[in-house]
């Protein structure tokens, strides 16, 4: 094991990934939007082939948590410490992709409690089934996922993970216009992207 930057960072050699950050103790405030309250996280029941995998979903982003709001919804905040967590961090790199495209043949690959790296852009703007369909090559497909911006998403995937989650309130969401178009500036540029992105790969 061999400790890198801050002291609460490790990486680890494990299963041959070898560039998979594994990181220790580090308190979080974190996000989570739902249609209810939830101070009690389940994380048997999201969708096994999300791009993580099965588990509670959170982001430390709260101008992302109110962007993707829907009205009606709440906010759940959270304060989540890592001290003692088998932490798996991903950044936008050929194994993040290979990671997500095996779970979403409902595949995990990964025994971790927490999983934290970048959501796959086309869960948000739609996308989704041209990059899995296959079709495209893993190298293409990567490079698709690449295009717009980066969020943070964090998969909370053992009781041990959520024992040490402290749910602190809940707000309710405001969807108001600034929002809206904020969210709409947002998936045309991705979809404007998107298309040059598929131009390229077609005219190869």
């Amino acid at each position: 094991m061999c400790r890198i930057g801050q002291p609460e960072s490790v990486i680890m050699s494990r299963n041959s990934r070898s560039d998979q950050n594994r990181i220790g103790r580090k308190a979080m405030i974190v996000y989570h939007t739902s249609s209810t309250v939830i101070k009690e996280p389940d994380i048997y029941h999201g969708r096994k082939n999300a791009d993580f995998g099965q588990g509670f979903y959170l982001s430390p982003d709260l101008d992302f948590s109110k962007r993707w709001a829907s009205a009606d919804s709440y906010i759940n905040e959270y304060e989540f410490d890592t001290e003692g967590l088998d932490v798996v961090r991903f950044q936008r790199t050929a194994e993040w992709f290979e990671y997500i495209f095996s779970n979403r043949r409902a595949v995990d690959t990964i025994e971790a409690d927490v999983v934290i790296g970048p959501i796959a852009n086309d869960t948000i703007f739609d996308t989704f089934g041209i990059i899995s369909s296959g079709f495209l090559s893993a190298g293409e497909a990567t490079k698709l996922l690449m295009i717009g911006p980066e969020y943070t998403q964090i998969a909370i995937k053992s009781e041990k993970a959520v024992s040490q989650l402290k749910w602190l309130r809940a707000d309710e969401a405001k969807v108001d216009d600034a929002i809206r178009q904020a969210r709409k500036a947002d998936e045309e540029e991705y979809q404007r992207l998107f298309a040059e992105g598929m131009k390229e790969i077609e005219e190869q």
